[in-house]
């Protein structure tokens, strides 16, 4: 009885094995993403890289994000088309770079003067009201608005000293769109370059600086090693940009791996909001590369006021930008009737 009770388990025990084995290979349900992010490589090891990293060990066997950098799938000017259609599900960018077609696109990456801090863009988003309006204007052309938040300030890195407004004349500048056509008034010229080429553009004269970024990002990405001069004053006090996904993509997703998306955009948010905070002041006191120099205050109150003025003229242009505009000025009043910190003078 005994005998035949161990051939019973052990014939059983082979039948299973041989019906594993030769059984047909299931395939995996696991969802994959493709996600590009407008940054280069040595700048996503910061801003986006470790979030998606701990975004896929959580998912673990249910999603994996494959994320890429700047231009690896296709060029940064075409990120909006490529997911919309589905090409890529998700995107890390400014709604201005990528070309947006939304009445909201020109208030993406450096609009000038919306913000002095890196924490006014998470404020204005949440507690001002711009949240809603981006998550309807993108709703509108089939992309899922995921998650806004600041990056750094934006400072001119030029190979020549600026001191006053006249210096900036004939200055070939690699900037954002908006940004660019705001600093034409002042004789700059906007050149569009892909992300990867700006260093070598400026060893070879192509260009004469850049005005993409603040210093941390001079010194991560190597624009420090062939510029010799950094200008204090900035245009804008941080950065706006976003998270972005296909709409059906993102619909798609169980609740709780949109939960889990979530908690890594706003750790990926939260590493700039003391990365770059601290390291703007750092590399200004202690880093041996650049050479600061400064406009002075009562000079560049005329780049400010051409800025409200530039307000004006895109508000003019739409119902929805115009309602953008009333709700940075109102923000920007209030932290002017708040003071200090929140504003000094």
């Amino acid at each position: 009885m005994t005998s035949r009770r161990n051939f019973i388990k052990t014939a059983g025990a082979g039948a299973l094995g041989a019906t594993i084995v030769g059984a047909p290979a299931i395939a995996s349900s696991k969802i994959k993403w493709r996600m590009q992010t407008y940054a280069g490589s040595a700048l996503a090891e910061h801003v986006i890289k470790p979030a998606i990293d701990a975004f896929n060990r959580v998912a673990g066997d249910e999603m994996e994000i494959e994320l890429y950098y700047a231009d690896q799938l296709v060029p940064t000017g075409e990120l909006f088309r490529a997911m919309q259609k589905g090409t890529i599900d998700a995107v890390q960018s400014d709604d201005d770079s990528m070309a947006s077609p939304t009445e909201v696109t020109v208030f993406g990456g450096y609009f000038p003067f919306a913000s002095r801090y890196s924490l006014d863009v998470p404020v204005l988003f949440n507690q001002y009201g711009l949240n809603e309006i981006w998550d309807e204007e993108y709703a509108k052309v089939g992309v899922k608005h995921l998650s806004a938040g600041a990056w750094d300030p934006c400072h001119f890195a030029t190979k020549e000293p600026i001191h006053s407004l006249a210096d900036l004349k004939g200055k070939r500048v690699f900037t954002f769109p908006t940004a660019g056509r705001f600093l034409t008034q002042f004789g700059v010229v906007p050149v569009t370059l892909p992300w990867e080429d700006i260093e070598v553009a400026v060893q070879t004269g192509e260009l004469d600086g850049i005005a993409w970024s603040g210093i941390t990002e001079d010194y991560t990405v190597g624009w420090a090693d062939v510029t010799n001069y950094f200008l204090t004053n900035n245009i804008s006090g941080a950065w706006a940009g976003s998270f972005f996904a296909n709409m059906d993509r993102y619909n798609e997703l169980p609740e709780h791996l949109k939960q889990l998306l979530k908690l890594a955009m706003d750790s990926s948010h939260y590493y700039r909001q003391w990365w770059y905070w601290g390291g703007e002041a750092s590399l200004r006191v202690n880093g041996p590369k650049m050479q600061l120099t400064t406009i002075p205050d009562e000079e560049w109150s005329t780049v400010e006021n051409a800025a409200m003025q530039f307000w004006d003229e895109i508000a003019a242009e739409s119902e929805t930008k115009a309602k953008v505009v009333n709700i940075l000025k109102r923000y920007n009043a209030d932290m002017v009737k708040a003071g200090r910190p929140y504003r000094y003078g």
